[in-house]
């Protein structure tokens, strides 16, 4: 296996730019997740790296071959790429065991070759049972546990995923997650997958790029994306919690409690321009005043494992807390803010 880059990619659809100047390094065997809003360009630079799509500028390669560039273009089927489609693209009149060995008849493979490849993808996505019926015997997620072991059987250098799970109900959202993490581990595929949904991709990458607007706003393992994210859009779009506006501060470091309280009590909402990210659960419910900022209850949530509780500061900016015991009264109360992360501007 080799480590697929793109270096300076961009990609203009007649003069408008979806994807500017992004530059990343996937290792061989990593599970990366390309997240995002609707529009942002990351099904673009699946469809780039699957050679449906060419490159404006820059440069695609995979180890030492060129993929992509602006004077070459290795088509879809030389790249050896597997691909999960959102929708299946099942053949509805052929077998499970058909589906699945339709590229090796593509490329001319036979016999006891084409069994056996086809008989180690089913088992790969635990199907061996499942050969001889047609894709509307089998739920959603059989169907698209099909679609994975069709991309497996020409045994790929790289699977690209394009919102799998996005068709499915929760519960099976779930349990093909799951097949998904276990068929990495198995298979130490290089794996790329596209999708708007946070929690699947931070439950399921090593690392995760972060796009907006075309343009790469933050490439970090899951754990880093969550404490340390760079902006405050990134802030609001990884997890929950609140973007305060507070006085100056240097960007990209925690705040603690001292400083951080200290300088909420100065808020000046004409002249602050920094901002501060805090997490729910960095937030602590307080008996009295002491080392604490007095916060009014606005609404107590029920979530089933806590409860949301919706704060309002005294310079009224929002704060967003966790609680296991429901907390109703009106009235203020005290609140301890263990420590927070400061932003960098907007560019």
């Amino acid at each position: 296996m080799a480590r697929l880059t793109l270096h300076n990619v961009s990609k203009h659809f007649s003069e408008q730019c979806v994807i500017n100047d992004l530059n990343l390094s996937i290792e061989p065997g990593s599970f990366v997740a390309l997240l995002g809003p609707s529009g942002c360009g990351k099904s673009t630079i699946l469809r780039m790296l699957a050679g449906f799509e060419s490159v404006s500028s820059g440069e695609i390669r995979h180890g030492e071959c060129c993929l992509s560039s602006e004077q070459h273009h290795v088509p879809t089927e030389a790249r050896n790429f597997g691909m999960v489609f959102q929708s299946y693209a099942l053949w509805p009149h052929m077998t499970v065991a058909e589906n699945v060995g339709y590229p090796l008849k593509i490329q001319k493979i036979k016999g006891a070759e084409k069994e056996q490849r086809i008989k180690e993808a089913l088992s790969v996505v635990e199907l061996d049972e499942y050969a001889d019926r047609l894709p509307s015997q089998l739920s959603g997620g059989q169907r698209q546990r099909v679609a994975l072991a069709r991309s497996l059987v020409t045994e790929p250098d790289v699977v690209l995923f394009d919102e799998p799970l996005a068709n499915l109900d929760r519960h099976l959202r779930a349990t093909m997650e799951d097949t998904f993490r276990a068929f990495h581990k198995r298979t130490k595929a290089t794996i790329v997958y596209v999708t708007h949904d946070q929690s699947e991709a931070m439950s399921l990458a090593d690392h995760i790029a972060v796009l907006h607007k075309g343009k790469l706003v933050q490439w970090a393992p899951p754990e880093e994306l969550y404490n340390t994210p760079k902006n405050a859009w990134l802030a609001n779009f990884i997890g929950r919690g609140s973007v305060l506006k507070v006085a100056p501060i240097e960007p990209l470091q925690f705040v603690n409690t001292e400083t951080l309280h200290r300088i909420l009590q100065f808020h000046d909402s004409a002249t602050d321009s920094s901002s501060v990210l805090v997490r729910p659960n960095d937030i602590q419910f307080m008996a009295d005043d002491v080392n604490a900022l007095p916060v009014r209850v606005q609404a107590c949530i029920f979530r089933g494992e806590r409860y949301d509780i919706e704060l309002t500061l005294a310079d009224g900016q929002f704060l967003l807390a966790y609680s296991d015991l429901p907390i109703t009264e009106t009235g203020e109360k005290f609140v301890r803010i263990k420590q927070a992360w400061a932003l960098e501007g907007e560019s």
